[in-house]
């Protein structure tokens, strides 16, 4: 997987939802999932909404691979749990009501 262009993440940063999909065992990918999303850095962060048993989410972590498509720009990404430090997690918390608390 190849970093995100410059250009690539300012257009990410500005779309209001992302669509993700895990890819199965045999390689092909399931139905996408439109989600909100945030970009922190040179990263992009999905949480579910419906929490963490949600079964798409439990799906992208069990295959840890997958394709995102978002403002043009489709590519295949890896799917991690992001470090669980409170700063972390402050920091990602804040990106999402700074993006869609209304």
């Amino acid at each position: 997987m190849t970093a995100w262009t410059p250009d690539e993440l300012a257009r990410m940063g500005r779309a209001e939802e992302i669509d993700v999909a895990s890819r199965r065992s045999d390689g092909t990918l399931r139905q996408f999932v439109t989600v909100w999303f945030v970009r922190v850095g040179d990263d992009l962060y999905v949480r579910s909404a419906h929490g963490p048993t949600n079964g798409w989410f439990q799906r992208a972590l069990a295959s840890g691979q997958g394709r995102v498509r978002v403002a043009g720009v489709e590519r295949d990404v890896a799917f991690v749990v992001p470090s669980s430090g409170a700063g972390a997690q402050g920091e990602l918390d804040r990106a999402y009501h700074a993006k869609y608390d209304r």
